[in-house]
């Protein structure tokens, strides 16, 4: 029997202010337990809540970098429902008038196994609110009591809900990186997942092809593209199972176990009738200008999808390189940076990049942010490779002495004599040397064994400790040796 599977996503996204959304209490992560728990976050007696026109900018560019209607009116409502770290009773959320509408997002989908090839999906965005978090439960002290700790509670959030466009794990991965990407590189969300700051609530359900949709559960909390991966998988087995099995599938919110690798049910799924919104009674309607949205225009980077066909028009770099080199904006500026050294040579400059530069970050447990070297070092290096000073080889080896003792790549190239032989008389001579002391080699090259000649440019290099400029070599070399 054939299924088909449907995905949906709601991602919480931590918006990047220093303050809370309706408070001035400070939304900075770590701070002892209800430090930050200010009398607004807990809706003490006469506090009253004020917007935090910040959270409302990040939703506004949120908007703008998805092509997503902006409501020029939105209202907030109260989400009603019992939780030990909600001490108001009520979320204050969006539900029939959020700030941000229906927009879309195209991802780039790289399957998750078999031999299929990466493709192109567009993913609707239903819409994006503005709430605010709850508290955090902290279970299992040494004496086994569960504590709440309110220090989240008011942090500004943009949930953003999809269609449920997606039909695999691979594409909900996708699109959940995509956003990430996305939401770091204009600014509004740190993205750190181990910090909740990026967290993923993933709706699943499956059913035959032509059939209304099936019953869904929704799978919370996921901090980890990997375990979301892993979840999705389990819980389509689980469902298929299920139904085969001559079972019902009952809407739920479950739990992934990363150590099991299985879901689990925690609660059985509320619909939006059992919150029972309403407006929120302290809170005016949210009124946005056509002035204020441009000026928030103003201040948005070039984004990923543009400057990636940038690279391919202008640069002539591949789609599947300027993905990559768009992965975050610090990977694309580091990139550019470089690039300024050797303007004509960008291909090179993104090999470096996606190679060398990004395989010694990730052994090292570093990431672009991090790197020990600017792109004023890597771009040097990379410009003495274009003008012939160093091969290749003897670029990795000032790049790795640049990485791990930090100078310039004209001082490194000095210091360890790694300049390339690229006086032709002296290739010349070298050759001769070569080809006058294995006149056999010679003579079965000259009848026809074309293989042998890697070995002589084996021996030209030897002779040469391996700076003889390659090309040059190659060229004379061949020429001696067909002579």
């Amino acid at each position: 029997m054939q299924w088909e599977i449907v995905i949906g996503l709601e991602v919480h996204t931590q918006l990047s202010t220093n303050t809370k959304i309706f408070s001035g209490a400070s939304t900075a992560f770590g701070a002892e337990p209800n430090t930050q728990a200010d009398a607004v976050s807990i809706a003490l007696p006469g506090v009253l809540p004020v917007l935090n026109k910040g959270a409302v900018e990040r939703a506004i560019k949120f908007g703008l970098a998805t092509g997503s209607h902006i409501a020029p009116r939105s209202v907030f409502a109260r989400k009603n429902y019992f939780y030990p770290d909600l001490p108001k009773g009520y979320q204050i959320s969006q539900f029939d008038l959020p700030v941000v509408g229906k927009g879309a997002l195209t991802i780039q989908v790289e399957p998750l196994s078999g031999n299929a090839k990466p493709y192109e999906k567009t993913v609707r965005i239903t819409r994006a609110h503005l709430e605010e978090d709850a508290g955090k439960s902290v279970h299992g002290d040494s004496q086994g009591v569960t504590g709440i700790d309110l220090n989240r509670a008011g942090t500004p959030l943009l949930e953003i809900v999809s269609e449920p466009d997606m039909s695999s794990a691979a594409e909900a991965v996708a699109y959940a990186k995509a956003l990430h990407t996305l939401v770091r590189w204009i600014g509004i969300c740190d993205g750190n997942m181990q910090e909740g700051s990026f967290r993923c609530d993933v709706n699943v359900s499956v059913r035959k092809p032509g059939q209304p949709l099936g019953t869904r559960r929704e799978i919370k909390n996921l901090n980890s593209f990997k375990f979301m991966q892993q979840a999705i998988d389990y819980e389509v087995q689980w469902q298929i199972d299920t139904i085969e099995n001559g079972g019902k599938v009952q809407q739920a919110t479950i739990l992934f176990n990363p150590d099991t690798g299985e879901t689990r049910a925690m609660r059985s799924k509320e619909d939006a009738h059992d919150y029972r919104y309403f407006p929120d009674p302290d809170l005016l309607p949210l009124e946005i200008s056509p002035e204020w949205i441009e000026q928030v225009r103003a201040t948005l980077p070039e984004l990923p999808q543009a400057k990636q066909a940038r690279y391919v028009n202008d640069l002539g770099l591949s789609a599947y390189d300027a993905s990559l080199l768009t992965a975050s904006r610090e990977m694309a500026d580091f990139f550019e940076a470089a690039l300024s050294a050797v303007p004509s040579q960008a291909k090179i400059c993104a090999n470096w990049m996606i190679g060398e530069v990004s395989a010694q970050l990730n052994r090292d447990g570093l990431d672009m942010a991090q790197c020990p070297i600017t792109a004023q070092q890597l771009g040097g290096m990379l410009a003495r490779i274009a003008d012939g000073t160093i091969s290749n080889s003897g670029a990795k080896d000032v790049f790795r002495t640049m990485w791990a003792e930090g100078g310039s790549a004209d001082a490194i190239i000095e210091a360890k004599g790694l300049k390339q032989v690229s006086d032709s008389g002296a290739i010349e001579a070298l050759v001769d040397e070569i080809i006058a002391g294995n006149a056999e080699k010679v003579a079965e090259y000259r009848s026809g064994k074309d293989k042998l000649f890697g070995f002589f440019v084996g021996l030209a290099m030897k002779a040469s400790k391996g700076k003889a400029n390659p090309a040059q070599l190659n060229d004379i070399l061949k020429k001696k040796l067909e002579g």
